[in-house]
């Protein structure tokens, strides 16, 4: 079979409307210690059969990343964790090893983690030097199937000035080697040092995708579509838009609420005439900084008007997207998973738990075990 740059040009597979793919990225613990351990090769190795397909390695040892098979819906998805999470679990019980759901370790040094061996990471690394090695951390990922690569660029397109939203629901990562950032999240401060992360130019249509692509390859600038590590981009192999903004949420109904909107969102967004109109890069920069700074508190600027327009909470800009997407949540459902948000949007994000847990003892090692004893509320 061709590789994907061999393929001339790059085709989108089909995928049925809005099925669901979620990934998560586990940080693999020491069970004594509670500090980042480089146990995923050893889960890889001896995980049973059943387990295997649904899980893989990352870009230091010390990540899991365990990934649903194609979901028809947000309660596949619960159904596909909750087997394929409980049976990771086990194993990593069984090697002496936690793990945990946070974009950050609040203590665990970037220096002290191990690579993955694999061609590919080697290739970055080599390219990213100390950029590279401080990035450490862990995301949650949701591809949501598209009927063409046009219908996938459009929502890339349309879905970029509110990813803010996504990510201040699941802000996880206040700490960094064990200091408070003052950030909501900090990985995503982390992430947008890497070469093309984050914000994206609007892309237009498939064709103009193609263009672009091509010309990154022919330039050498990136190898494969891999290597465009923006917060939204569509996946041709598997037929989807990959929403990537997001930090790893510390409890499982979060990562089934933020679901079930961004499943909702998309839909509404390919079905919508509403116009995909550029909005200036510093609006959008705005956006997220106030998400990754603030959460829920920080300021929303609605440039295409979706929301209502103008300034607004970002925690108000939520609520407004929750109302704007429930004939979707109707269509598809996913009632019960957006009710979940309501602890969220009451609480704040895992970020604020943490920094909650912190105050009470000024231990990082009781956030990682309260954190962990309540992952599947």
């Amino acid at each position: 079979m061709p590789t994907e740059t061999e393929q001339t040009p790059l085709t989108f597979k089909f995928s049925p409307s809005y099925t669901l793919g979620v990934e998560l990225e586990f940080q693999t613990l020491d069970k004594h210690t509670l500090n980042l351990a480089p146990f995923a090769p050893i889960l890889l190795e001896t995980a049973p059969a059943i387990l295997r397909p649904r899980i893989t390695q990352e870009w230091i040892r010390s990540i899991l990343e365990i990934r649903t098979g194609i979901c028809k819906n947000v309660r596949d998805v619960e159904n596909d964790l909750l087997q394929t999470c409980s049976m990771a679990e086990e194993l990593a019980a069984e090697n002496n090893c936690l793990l945990y759901a946070a974009s950050l370790h609040p203590f665990a040094r970037a220096e002290d983690q191990l690579l993955t061996s694999d061609p590919r990471y080697e290739r970055i690394m080599e390219e990213l030097q100390i950029v590279g090695r401080r990035f450490i951390s862990q995301g949650f990922h949701v591809h949501v199937g598209m009927i063409d690569g046009d219908t996938a660029i459009k929502v890339c397109d349309k879905i970029q000035p509110y990813l803010p939203l996504f990510l201040a629901l699941s802000a996880s990562s206040p700490f960094y080697e064990g200091r408070d950032t003052g950030l909501m999240s900090y990985r995503t401060n982390l992430f947008e040092a890497l070469p093309l992360a984050g914000i994206y130019e609007e892309i237009g249509d498939w064709e103009t995708f193609l263009y672009d692509l091509k010309l990154l390859r022919d330039a050498g600038v990136i190898e494969s579509i891999k290597d465009l590590w923006w917060d939204a981009r569509p996946h041709p192999g598997f037929g989807t838009l990959e929403i990537r903004a997001c930090d790893l949420p510390t409890q499982f109904g979060d990562i089934l609420g933020l679901t079930a909107l961004i499943q909702a969102f998309v839909a509404t967004l390919a079905e919508s005439k509403l116009d995909a109109v550029s909005c200036n890069q510093q609006f959008l920069r705005s956006n997220k900084w106030q998400a990754v700074r603030y959460g829920l508190a920080g300021t929303f600027l609605d440039p295409l008007g979706f929301l209502g327009g103008g300034k607004m909470t970002i925690r108000e800009g939520v609520q407004s997207l929750v109302e704007k997407v429930q004939p979707m949540v109707n269509r598809f459902g996913s009632e019960r998973y957006m009710n979940m948000l309501d602890r969220i949007l009451k609480d704040g994000p895992g970020a604020d738990y943490q920094r909650r847990a912190y105050l009470k003892s000024k231990d990082f090692k009781d956030i990682i075990k309260q954190s962990h004893e309540n992952f599947w509320t």
